[in-house]
């Protein structure tokens, strides 16, 4: 996610003059500072175009003036929320239109649906392990020619000197792979660069992020995915297979491709945001399910990091999604690995089986578990704040495509250079036992019938790494090739994730935690007298993987199961559970997680499970944007198009008000109808006029907004002429005539649950007697946030 292009338009002073409007476009709004607001009855303050109450004087300062100077530099404020996200339309609106649909449904027509989804349910879960079964098998193939004519190479140059010849080999090959992995990803889907996990859970926050469902998306994250992971970079597949999930997801359950442009005219009743949400929440939870081998997991990750409405059928066919991408993924493998039939496979990564003899742990132990946690949750938060300076680097410098590439390559490079040097320095000499489980093991210098233990760790796909550490005998590591190993793969996994490569995190954060956890074991059976009994580095490694990841994800409860279910064994649940919950709560008092920072970064409006904590002070008056743009039940269809092509507001929500007969009070809320409702009723010309004189071919039905669905045309590509400029629009029938409405002294925790449960994109706020007074939407209410000095407001930026 971090590699968007950002560009923030700063505003100039504000005219010295003090004058708001067009020569602000980025903060306009009053002068008073915010701490000190109070509401006047006199002065409009809350207008839908402000876009903070912030002195403008105290915000921009000297830096920003030395940064203006600078072209090839884009000025980056963390404390911004962009206005280039639009909220997904979570809650329906029942209009005439659905009611009467829904209504002419019999109680078959509802089962039929219901089997439906459960139908697309086990599309999307085939569909993934498909998709996880060809990441899985490509990388292990080309990996395998890669690593084999290394190691060829290798034992040539070891004997008859020149290996240097093979360290250019190495980087070659890494740079390639990358280089492939990294213009496919800039040049042709920048959104496909990550893991992905980052924008999966604004997606199922409620945020419409552009282009992140996409079958491109979904084609360049796959083929970036095998060649970042070939490439050699510290990088894990598992990650990006949550992503790859929710756009097969997004794909299946709309029943055609826009991007084909192809339509099977099936599953049209699920075109719309709140069904969609619902299969891309199964989808992610089948990604995660294929990459760890953990069906429970996957839904407890759907449930922890994503859908705010949540219910009981909705979580089993999720689980169902996930057991069947689980079998998919196994099936295929069995039959790749010459074992047809046998589904002992996990996932994509394999901790293999923790034996129980060699698991147990005593009570005694706990406290050491926890100090492990404690360390993981301090080297995340450390991790974390580096990547969040790099990655601000990259906003600002690395913003052009060929950068973003050259970057990569340059990574690519290091990361062979860097694995080299240790491997060749090393001297940490293992012997080769006949049952050895490494695939690649490189004598370099070492005797006969040995192979160098630091190969192992860098010369090896990161998954097997991570299976060596958790299983090789003790003894089988020096504690500085540990020690060494820990430290450079830090850095390289640090500097590798925000780069232009599709990519995760999960592999490498495991990678680090396993070897210094090993480390850690290996330490307790050295300094204390019984240790080599209970201290088996295997267990610590495992441990410490544990620790790491959560120190730097900061997810708990689907982290718990996911460990528990990829190694197989229940018995470490307490542990791993004690691990996670002391990693986040260190790293929680340092920073945030690391797909937090990377939201934050790209200014979308999210909104977590509370509002926070101290904002009870103030109320819906205050947060909301007004006055607002309204909209008579019968509207004059010029009013309509003005309104809609007006660029400085880009509204997407209209209340539609109506006037009392033979009173002069102000119009009263009747419902609410939403931009794309509207153009899709000009696009077909639904106009009083044309319906008397019967010129309309059809009463318009709800299949037409299903058709027009998600791509809703601009406002600038619908022609209208001038007579029908002055023809009228009845929005009775298409309007939502029960919109949610909020009375203007509600709280703003009150208004943020109403609005985060509901999935709702626009609260109406009215007064005493039902009129229009404001309207609340996500970013009003994600503008809020606790910061260092107690309750912070974010501004708002045309980005």
């Amino acid at each position: 996610m971090a590699n968007i292009t950002k560009k923030v338009s700063w505003s100039s002073r504000a005219d010295e003059s003090g004058a708001t409007g067009e020569g602000t476009p980025l903060l306009n709004g009053s002068e008073q500072p915010r701490h000190s607001r109070q509401l006047s009855e006199g002065r409009s303050i809350f207008q839908i175009g402000r876009l903070s109450t912030v002195d403008l004087e105290e915000e921009i300062t000297s830096d920003e003036d030395s940064l203006r100077g600078r072209p090839k530099e884009i000025p980056h404020n963390e404390k911004l929320l962009s206005l280039k996200y639009e909220s997904l339309d979570y809650d329906n609106i029942e209009n005439q239109l659905f009611l009467e649909e829904e209504r002419r449904m019999s109680h078959m027509g509802f089962r039929c649906l219901e089997i439906s989804r459960w139908v697309v349910c086990g599309l999307i879960g085939f569909l993934t392990g498909l998709i996880a079964c060809f990441i899985d098998i490509v990388v292990e193939e080309l990996a395998g020619i890669k690593y084999q004519v290394v190691k060829e190479n290798i034992e040539k140059f070891t004997e008859v000197g020149g290996l240097s010849i093979s360290l250019i080999l190495w980087a070659v090959f890494n740079s390639a792979f990358v280089m492939v992995g990294a213009i496919i990803v800039a040049y042709f889907e920048p959104i496909a660069a990550g893991s992905g996990i980052p924008q999966i859970k604004c997606y199922l926050n409620g945020v419409k992020i552009p282009r992140v469902v996409r079958l491109k998306t979904l084609v360049v994250k796959v083929g970036g995915v095998i060649c970042s992971v070939v490439g050699g970079l510290a990088v894990g597949k598992e990650g990006p297979m949550i992503h790859s999930g929710a756009v097969v997801a997004a794909g299946v359950s709309q029943g055609r491709s826009t991007s084909l442009k192809r339509d099977f005219k099936i599953f049209e009743y699920f075109r719309r945001d709140t069904e969609k949400r619902d299969f891309v929440s199964a989808g992610a939870a089948a990604g995660v399910s294929a990459a760890f081998g953990a069906p429970v997991g996957g839904v407890l990750f759907s449930l922890e990091e994503g859908a705010s409405f949540w219910n009981q059928m909705l979580t089993w066919r999720i689980f169902f999604a996930s057991m069947i991408s689980t079998f998919t993924l196994n099936f295929f493998l069995s039959i790749y690995h010459n074992k047809p039939g046998d589904l002992s496979n996990p996932g994509l990564i394999n901790f293999g089986r923790f034996e129980t003899e060699s698991v147990a742990y005593n009570l005694y132990e706990i406290p050491l578990f926890i100090a492990m946690g404690a360390i993981g949750g301090l080297l995340g938060a450390l991790f974390n704040v580096l990547n969040y300076w790099l990655t601000i680097f990259r906003i600002r410098y690395v913003h052009r495509p060929c950068l973003q590439v050259m970057e990569a390559m340059l990574v690519a490079a290091v990361t062979a250079t860097v694995s080299f040097t240790m491997i060749y320095f090393s001297n940490d000499c293992q012997p080769l036992g006949p049952d050895h489980t490494e695939e690649y093991p490189l004598q370099l210098f070492c005797a006969d019938g040995e192979y160098n233990s630091m190969a192992t760790a860098f010369f090896n796909t990161p998954e097997r790494s991570v299976r060596s550490l958790f299983h090789n005998q003790p003894g089988t590591y020096n504690p500085l090739t540990l020690g060494l190993f820990t430290l450079t793969y830090f850095f390289l996994a640090c500097w590798t994730y925000g780069l232009a490569v599709s990519a995760g995190v999960f592999i490498p954060s495991l990678l680090i935690g396993a070897a210094w956890g090993r480390l850690f074991g290996i330490l307790l059976a050295s300094i204390t007298t019984t240790g080599s009994t209970w201290a088996v580095p295997g267990k610590y490694a495992l441990m410490g993987a544990a620790a790491q990841l959560g120190g730097i994800v900061r997810m708990t409860l689907s982290l718990t199961v996911i460990m528990v279910e990829a190694t197989g064994n229940i018995t470490y649940g307490l542990p791993i559970m004690l691990v996670l919950m002391t990693s986040k709560i260190v790293g929680d008092y340092f920073v945030e997680g690391l797909y937090d920072i990377h939201i934050k970064l790209q200014s979308v409006p999210f909104l977590h499970w509370e509002a926070p904590a101290t904002s009870h002070w103030l109320t819906a008056r205050e947060v909301m944007s007004s006055p607002v743009t309204c909209l008579n039940r019968i509207e004059k269809v010029g009013t309509i198009v003005d309104i809609l092509s007006n660029t400085s507001t880009n509204h997407n929500g209209f209340p539609v008000v109506v006037q009392v007969a033979g009173n002069d009070e102000p119009a009263k809320l009747c419902g609410l109808i939403l931009r794309s409702q509207l153009i899709v009723l000009l696009k077909h010309k639904v106009f009083v006029e044309l319906a008397r004189s019967r010129l309309t071919h059809r009463k318009l039905q709800l299949k037409d907004f299903r058709d027009a669905y998600p791509r809703f045309p601009p406002i600038q590509s619908i022609h209208v002429s001038q007579d029908e400029r002055e023809c009228m629009m009845d929005l009775m029938e298409f309007m939502n005539a029960t919109p949610y409405t909020v009375p203007q002294e509600t709280s703003l925790p009150r208004v943020f649950k109403l609005f985060r449960a509901l999935g709702l994109r626009h609260l109406v706020v009215v007064d005493d007697e039902n009129r229009v007074v404001g309207l609340v939407t996500r970013k009003d209410l994600a503008r809020y946030h606790l910061g260092k000095h107690g309750l912070e407001e974010l501004q708002l930026a045309q980005t």
